[in-house]
Formats: structure tokens, sequence, C-alpha cells
């Protein structure tokens, strides 16, 4: 068994050798590849102490149940010092700012979210945590010389509009896979009466990176929603580097899809990929991101 797992070790330092990869020094989850340091970090939830902080902060009495606060994914170009990285407290200030609407639950359900025997249920919040959320982005470099870190927190990259698509075809090539991860930034089971979740995924391949950020909303027999964030990089040398950024949000009432002749049992709406074409899309925008070099 101990000769196994060196064997896959071995193996997979090859093929990051033969990629112009490395792994992330011991203790961290990564690797640095063609310019570009990527790490994810998956932990707990947040501790009582650190949620209400985190409620002080946002100025609300509501957060999801489960918020990881310290997971995150963070890619950064080492060369221009650009770093875009994603994480739940960002997320959540985007939910606060955009303070949608609380969906309508029908009365049969409303129970569900009592915190106390009795007490009147009122909805003067967006209970599903929805988010614009598309990514931070911070600019990281090192200071001439003194080997020092400077940040510059909050940055506004310059994000063009484009035509450009990801070839999501291109991405499914028989090209090893470097690094994978995903990492749960908040989840909510919406008092068992759906789910709201965001989750964010990259995977790194010896020609590119590729990441979905994506946020999922079911609400049973009312309504879904999703949000999807792509972005991609390729390491082709002979272009000029830039990312590539598609955003796409789907919405859909269950008694719009129900009249479609699609179910309406909220079981058949349990994973987000098989159900995304028969939600319709309410909101769709590529960008780019040209990279000095």
């Amino acid at each position: 068994m101990e000769k196994e797992r060196e064997r896959e070790e071995a193996e997979r330092k090859a093929t990051l050798k033969a990629a112009g990869a490395e792994s992330l020094p011991e203790g961290r989850n990564g690797v640095k590849i063609h310019g570009w340091e990527i790490e994810s970090k998956n932990r707990s939830i947040l501790s009582s102490l650190t949620y209400e902080q985190w409620g002080e902060k946002l100025q609300t009495s509501h957060l999801p149940e489960m918020v990881f606060g310290e997971s995150s994914l963070v890619l950064w170009h080492l060369e221009s010092g650009i770093k875009i990285h994603f994480n739940a407290f960002d997320a959540l200030v985007g939910w606060k700012k955009e303070a949608l609407p609380p969906v309508e639950v029908p009365a049969a359900a409303k129970w569900k979210f009592r915190s106390k025997l009795f007490q009147e249920v009122v909805f003067d919040y967006d209970y599903t945590f929805t988010t614009p959320y598309c990514g931070s982005e911070t600019v990281k470099k090192n200071t001439e010389g003194e080997g020092n870190i400077l940040n510059q927190e909050n940055c506004n990259l310059e994000w063009e509009d484009s035509e450009e698509k990801i070839d999501i075809a291109a991405l499914a090539s028989k090209e090893p896979i470097l690094f994978y991860d995903e990492a749960v930034l908040y989840e909510d089971e919406l008092a068992d009466n759906g789910v709201s979740l965001l989750t964010v995924k990259v995977r790194v391949m010896p020609s590119c990176w590729f990441l979905l950020l994506r946020f999922w909303l079911r609400v049973d027999g009312v309504l879904m929603r999703l949000r999807d964030t792509r972005m991609y990089c390729s390491f082709e040398k002979n272009a000029n580097p830039f990312i590539l950024r598609e955003s796409c949000w789907r919405e859909a009432t269950f008694q719009s899809l129900s009249s479609k002749g699609y179910p309406s049992d909220s079981a058949a709406y349990s994973d987000p990929n098989l159900i995304s074409h028969r939600l319709p899309v309410v909101m769709q925008k590529t960008q780019k991101l040209k990279l000095p070099w």
C-alpha cells in the first residue's frame, strides 16, 4: 500500500514537471504554473463568535446556516500582481447590497422558518442569500528590492465586454488534470424548504486553468435560480495573455416549468447540472481581462 502511494506521488510529480508546474510548499493545497500561483483552502464553518462578528460587520442578524468563512480559492498572477480570489464574506457583501425582495413561500411551509413555537414569520430580507458576486480582485506585488508584499485591496480591474466564448468542448479533452478542488463558501437548507448553496471549483491543466463559481437556489415548489460565473485562462505562449469571464444567470418558477410539461416535484431538481437547460436565461455576458506580460 505504501509503495503504491509512493508510485502515485512520483507519477504526479513527473506529470507536473512535464507541464512546467510544481506543487505549492507542504501545508498548502495548490500549484504554481506558467506564472500563476493557484491555491485553495477548505476549512470548517465559522465559530459562534466569528459568526456574530460577521453579522455585525455586515449589519445583519441573518446569515446562512453554514458559512465556511476561511475557505477560499486564490489565483495569483505573479508578474502583474493581479489576484483573483473567492470568499464567503465578499459574496455576502454582494447579497446585502443587492437586497432582493424575499421569495414568497407557500403559507403551509412558512412554519418551518420559525425559531420559536408560535413565532410569527416575517420575511423582511432575502432569506435565499442570492448574490451577484463573481469574484474579488486585488493587486499583490513584491516591492522593489525589499521582498516586501504590497497589497492594494479592492481594486477595479479593467474588464472589457467581449464576443469571445469559453470553449467548453476543448476543456473536455484528454489533458491530464494537474490540480482540482472545490470549496463550499456557504450553504443554507432554508429550514428544510430547499437549498441555497455557493461553491467554487477549479481545474488546472497543462494548457490552461478553468473555474466555476456557482450560486444554486431551490425554494421547493416555488423557484429555482442559478447564477454561474466561469473563468478561463490559456497558457498559450504565442498570444497576449488574458482571462475570459462568462456570467450566466438563469431562473424559473416551478409553475412555469410545470406548464411546459416538466415535473413539479422538487426531487426532480436536485442537481443543477442536469436541469440548468430548462431554466431560461435572465442575464448573460462575457468579459475579458488583458494581463500585462
